[in-house]
């Protein structure tokens, strides 16, 4: 692993721009998108977000959270001293669900070879997983989980790999939202992004 971003990555990220642009894996997501969501990567981005998919400002614009729980997120980054424009930000998913409805299993495993191929070039020092649908794709242990281990406040507390990165899990902003921006899980999300700095600064174990 590298801890800085070289040319060589650059020039393979844009090349695998080039190439999720052109997916069909999905046909009903390919037809309905008005673009691929392929996610921001500033050059040496030592923490990775990563949320469930692209909503419709996302869609309309091509960029990952743009909208509503985008900005509350830039506003959780700022208050913990991690801007925006210093992490990596990706989903799941490339495409828009319709109506945005939660990913579906197969339009998740389609996605994942991206989604493999993006954590490679990245290699983040720490991945942050938004929401229990980004959790639920990115956990190492996800597969051999229970029901009853997705539950977010004790996931908080266990340390998680992703791709064998150390992972956290959190709230995603929309759902943080819906407690007010002062809410318990507002303040999580902000705690766990505190941790993600702490852990980037201190380099890899």
């Amino acid at each position: 692993m590298t801890d800085w971003l070289t040319s060589s990555a650059e020039v393979d990220w844009l090349t695998l721009s080039t190439e999720v642009a052109g997916c069909t894996a999905c046909p009903e997501l390919a037809a309905a998108r008005s673009h691929v969501v392929v996610g921001d990567y500033p050059p040496g981005a030592r923490v990775l977000l990563v949320g469930e998919a692209p909503g419709a400002q996302e869609d309309a614009t091509g960029r990952p959270f743009v909208g509503r729980a985008g900005q509350a997120l830039d506003a959780a980054l700022e208050a913990v001293g991690l801007p925006r424009a210093q992490v990596a930000v990706i989903n799941i998913l490339k495409c828009r669900p319709p109506a945005n409805r939660r990913p579906l299993p197969v339009e998740m495993a389609n996605c994942r070879g991206w989604l493999d191929r993006q954590l490679s070039l990245i290699d983040p020092v720490v991945i942050v997983g938004l929401g229990l649908t980004a959790i639920a794709g990115l956990w190492d242990g996800a597969a051999t989980a229970k029901k009853s281990d997705f539950v977010l406040r004790l996931l908080r507390e266990r340390p998680l790999t992703a791709g064998g990165y150390p992972f956290l899990a959190t709230y995603h902003p929309s759902g943080a939202l819906r407690y007010g921006p002062n809410g318990a899980p507002m303040q999580a999300l902000r705690d766990d992004l505190a941790r993600a700095r702490t852990m980037a600064a201190g380099g890899r174990p």
